[in-house]
Parts: structure tokens; sequence; C-alpha cells
């Protein structure tokens, strides 16, 4: 890959780019361990003491017992359709064993990402099913034999693992208390049936991350490398001198952040990011993900189409009125669910509204069709009035649309869907 005809903005080697480009997903699965690991077990208590020590615990799950809105600000376009559980696992002392129950009818999906942010296993209904499980999950060079209990077996290709779990919930109280029930049945424990909690130091609490330090790139980046190989046919050219590398944070990460090769779908869609279990050697599109999008799911597990300008090419503007009107017969196909959900522009958060809607879908109460079978949605600032499907949007602000989809079909996956336009009216 030539980086000195994408990343051209000094005159800095080719080589020294490509270094950092490749190792910046191991620093951004970094930071996301020191955001998502939580400093209290339930057991065993605190971490650390001393609460400037950025010691955390692993193995261990921690959950949003709530559907996230528009005061959360950790995660960027968060979904607002299911509840997240999240776990760091550390398979450096051995594997671990992960507990699952009975998830009925509902979506879920436990989804393992290795430190070089690949998508490579996933626990869930669409791969695994709903019944009760026990997951036994290995780094490389175990051997060992599972026991009995044990429904399958997952192959880390490195110590370090983050699990990104998602399940289904409505929004009403009781719904939201039974999933929270499903939630702290998740365990990690070893093999023999102890409490696999660890400590760890993420070494990044209270530490400026939008840009790091050198220092505190490298450091972060040989932590990760000693303990996560790089993928099969991947050689880093590692480590780059400070000067160097002091120079050239800022403009990588910017750059990152401004480039972009959408899959245009038409009426304002595209594809902004498709990933897969392997970026293979496109290690720009891997970087830029890792930084914009950390933590998506696999395109196999759901799709996120995006709209940010309307069928004629201009920004969506909650200064205007739009509708999004699928045909008969014609919505999103899809094995689980679909959704539609609103963010503002300039931070990539919920819109606060007065309906208290972020999202809009297949499984929304009081959903209202025409005569003739279609769906029409309407985006805009204003309440429109009663009957008329309302996605609330910010009054005189530029946002965009994901249009979630869960288990998409083949017409999804092979680009043949006819997406509907967004119209301003």
């Amino acid at each position: 890959m030539n980086y000195e005809s994408i990343l051209h903005d000094a005159p800095i080697d080719a080589t020294i780019r490509g270094a950092v480009v490749q190792t910046l997903p191991l620093f951004e699965m970094m930071r996301m361990r020191a955001v998502t690991t939580a400093r209290r077990h339930a057991v065993l208590g605190f971490a650390s003491d001393d609460r400037a020590l950025p010691l955390r615990w692993v193995n261990q799950f921690t959950h949003t017992h709530r559907r996230l809105g528009p005061n959360d600000r950790e995660v960027v376009s968060p979904n607002n359709d299911t509840v997240y559980s999240n776990a760091w696992l550390d398979l450096s002392e051995g594997p671990v064993l992960i507990d699952s129950p009975d998830m009925g009818e509902r979506y879920w999906t436990l989804g393992l990402l290795n430190a070089w942010t690949n998508p490579f296993a996933y626990v869930g209904r669409r791969t695994t099913g709903s019944h009760r499980q026990r997951t036994l999950v290995h780094g490389p060079g175990w051997h060992g034999t599972s026991s009995d209990d044990v429904t399958h077996v997952i192959a880390a290709p490195g110590a370090d693992v983050w699990i990104i779990g998602r399940i289904l919930v409505d929004s009403d109280e009781a719904d939201i208390a039974r999933v929270r029930v499903l939630q702290d049945q998740l365990r990690i424990s070893r093999l023999d049936g102890r409490d696999a909690a660890t400590r760890v130091d993420t070494r990044l609490d209270g530490q400026p991350v939008e840009v790091p330090s050198a220092t505190l790139y490298e450091a972060l980046v040989d932590e990760a490398l000693a303990r996560n190989p790089p993928p099969v046919g991947e050689r880093p050219d590692w480590p780059v001198a400070p000067e160097a590398l002091a120079a050239l944070l800022p403009l990588v990460f910017d750059e990152l952040r401004r480039h972009a090769q959408p899959h245009e779908l038409g009426g304002g869609w595209a594809i902004l990011v498709t990933v897969r279990t392997s970026w293979g050697q496109d290690y720009l599109t891997r970087a830029r993900v890792a930084r914009n999008f950390i933590g998506a799911l696999g395109v196999e597990e759901a799709m996120y189409p995006t709209a940010e300008v309307d069928v004629d090419g201009k920004p969506l503007d909650g200064t205007h009125a739009y509708e999004l009107r699928f045909p008969p017969g014609a919505g999103p196909k899809v094995g689980a669910f679909w959704s539609l959900t609103l963010y503002r522009r300039s931070d990539c958060l919920f819109v606060a509204n007065a309906l208290g809607r972020y999202s809009i879908g297949d499984r929304t109460p009081g959903l209202s069709y025409d005569a003739d079978g279609s769906l029409a949605i309407r985006l805009q600032a204003a309440d429109p009035g009663p009957g008329v499907n309302w996605l609330p949007a910010p009054p005189g602000e530029l946002f965009y649309v994901v249009l979630r989809l869960y288990q998409p079909h083949a017409d999804h996956l092979e680009y043949r869907y006819a997406y509907p336009p967004l119209r301003r009216l």
C-alpha cells in the first residue's frame, strides 16, 4: 500500500507512516480496555485503593443495564436497541470459561475481537443458538482438553480479547428487568471453577488520548505486541524513532478521521465501513475503523448503512423536514431486527427530545402504515402531529442517520437491496 500517496501532509518517510497505521489498532484497543473495564469487583473489591492508579479488573463482565441515551458520551454513534455487556479477557494465565444463560427468542450476541480489532468469533443466536452454553476460550499454545459440559471451544490468536455483548431489550421497565437477570448470569471463570478476575495496569487514566504522546503510544503498542502477535504474514516496521513518532501521530490521527472510502448505495445512503473477520493487507481501513468505528460487529452479524445527505446530495439539516418511505413489502430484509437511529453531526451522539425517542424500527410500538402498506418515517425537529412515524432531529443542526440491520439477508450483503431515498419535504 502506498501510504505516501494517502497520508501526504508532511515529508515523513512512508515506512514510518506505515508502521503507525499498522500498529494504531493495538493502541486503540488498549485505550478501550481502559475505558470499559471496572475498578471494582463485586467480591474482590477495588483493583487499587488509590483512585489515581489506573488498575482495572479484567476477566469479568461489566454491564449497562439500560439503553443508552443522550447523556451517554463514552461511545459515539451508540445503538438504542440493545443493552451492552463487556468483558476483556487476559488469556496469558490459561483458558477461561464463559457461561451464558438460555436467552429464549430474543436477539443476542457476544462478539470477540482480538487485539488487532479483528472480530474473529461469535457466541450468540446467529452462530451458536440461544440455549444455555459454556464456551471455553484459550490463547496460543494451549493444548489441554475441555470437560464434557463445554459446548464450544474458541481459539484466540493472542492473549487479549475484547468481548462486546449485545442483548435486545424493549423500552418497558419489565423487559429491562428481565434482561438484567440474563446479563447477571454471564460469568467468566477458570477451568477449575475459580473466579478468573485479574488486575491489569491500563496506563491511561487521567492522560489525554485524543492524540497520545509518543511515549504513551510506544509503551502501549510494545505491551500489546508482546502479548498479541501480528496476523499471519504481517510484519510491522516497529519500533519507530521517538522524534519521528511524535511528529507523525497528530498527522495520522487527523488523516484517519478525514479519510473515508464509503460504498455508495444511492438515495443518500452509503456503507461507511464493512467489518470482516480479517482485514488482510488493508491496514489503512483497519486503522480507520479502529479510530472511528471500534467495536462494530462483523457484516454477517450487522450492517450499518448511513446517510449524511439527502437524495440530492445536500447535508441533512434539522432546519428542514425529511421523509424516508419504504414501499409495501420492501422493508429491510433481516433475520433479527432493524432500526433507524439519528445522531447530531457535531458530536455523533443522540439528540435529546421531549418524546424520548432515539431510534425507530420494526419493533417500535404504534408504527403507522399507509393504506397501501408503505411505511413512512419523518425526520424533523418539530412534532409533525399524531399518526406520523417521527424520529426527532436537532433544531437547526446537521445530523445523520444509521440504518442498523441485524443478521442482514443476502440482498443487503450483496448490495442488491434498493434503499429508499431520503427526500427533503
